[in-house]
């Protein structure tokens, strides 16, 4: 593509407008079809990427609040919700830290790992399949390399910004 006319710095800066325009409008995207990928086990794509996190084998255990909500980088407000409709459909459940009674780990139920494992996984692999055509593994590796990138910088900003510092009084 080339901008003829422009200097560098505005060459950069059109880029860059494009770049966070078309995440905005990904992410959106994702949100609205993925959620309609897996809408008929009754999960939303929060609760995809809750249950995904928890499915780890770091997870076993279960986790803090806040350590989910770092992990997924968001707001405990905005984990708390979703956190409180999942118990309430029985995919996950809250138990006090045996480490730290002050503090609650969400564990998967077994509920919940057969809705992740066994309705939702084929679905989500699936939607990946889909949004992922013409995709070569190679353009897989390059798009998730130049997002790490941009996670790095944008949580560096985070940091100097002062976030990652919320508190809600919870241990984790």
């Amino acid at each position: 593509m080339v901008f003829p006319m422009k200097n560098e710095s505005t060459t950069r800066m059109d880029l860059a407008n494009r770049v966070f325009f078309r995440l905005y409008q990904c992410a959106n995207m994702l949100h609205k079809t993925g959620s309609r990928a897996i809408e008929a086990d009754g999960l939303t794509t929060q609760q995809w990427a809750v249950l995904g996190a928890l499915s780890r084998p770091q997870a076993a255990e279960g986790m803090s609040v806040g350590d989910l909500a770092r992990y997924l980088m968001v707001s405990r407000q905005n984990l708390s919700g979703v956190i409180s409709r999942m118990e309430r459909d029985g995919h996950v459940g809250l138990a006090p830290d045996p480490r730290d009674r002050r503090s609650r780990l969400i564990t998967m139920t077994e509920t919940g790992r057969r809705v992740w494992q066994v309705d939702a996984q084929p679905k989500i692999f699936a939607y990946y399949e889909d949004t992922l055509t013409g995709f070569s593994v190679n353009d897989i590796a390059h798009t998730l390399h130049y997002l790490l990138k941009l996670l790095e910088n944008m949580q560096r900003i985070d940091n100097a910004q002062g976030g990652g510092r919320e508190t809600d009084g919870e241990g984790g």
